[in-house]
């Protein structure tokens, strides 16, 4: 068990397979030493979107529901990352960015803490191998109305 699967392991977290794609893309691409993991959503671990991760932060999702759906978008990310490197989490050296996208309502700008739940799943997974470059938007709708989106690149071994 490399570092990684242990810190996993310890923060109870057992990955999901990686939702499968939606529309015309793939989960995941790498090329040269980057694995680009393309955006996640908050499915939970039976594969579903629960009641609590829909809709718009700043109206019908709470701050602590956000980030928690946020945390979900990152463990799915893990899952595709781990799926694209045949299993070996233990090729990644570093989560290098993030890239956020919260459906929220017009007025609402809590955009940088909600998406803390991913960035700090990161540092927790990786250590200061998790701190990352970041990007964090507010959109009009997401997919299946999830209340967030979350994209990733790690450099790879």
């Amino acid at each position: 068990m490399n570092d990684i699967e242990a810190n996993l392991a310890l923060l109870g977290i057992t990955l999901p397979s990686g939702p499968a794609p939606v529309a015309n893309y793939v989960p995941s691409v790498i090329t040269g030493t980057l694995l680009v993991v393309s955006g996640q959503i908050c499915f939970g671990a039976d594969g579903r979107l629960a009641e609590a991760h829909k809709g718009k932060l700043g109206a019908d999702v709470s701050d602590a529901d956000g980030r928690e759906a946020a945390r979900l978008c990152a463990i799915n990310i893990l899952a595709q990352a781990k799926a694209a490197l045949d299993g070996d989490l233990g090729r990644i050296r570093r989560c290098v960015r993030l890239g956020g996208f919260i459906n929220a309502a017009p007025t609402y700008a809590g955009l940088a803490a909600i998406m803390n739940g991913a960035s700090d799943l990161m540092v927790e997974v990786f250590g200061e191998r998790g701190r990352h470059a970041r990007s964090t938007v507010g959109v009009a709708e997401l997919p299946a109305d999830a209340a967030v989106e979350v994209e990733a690149m790690f450099e790879i071994g």
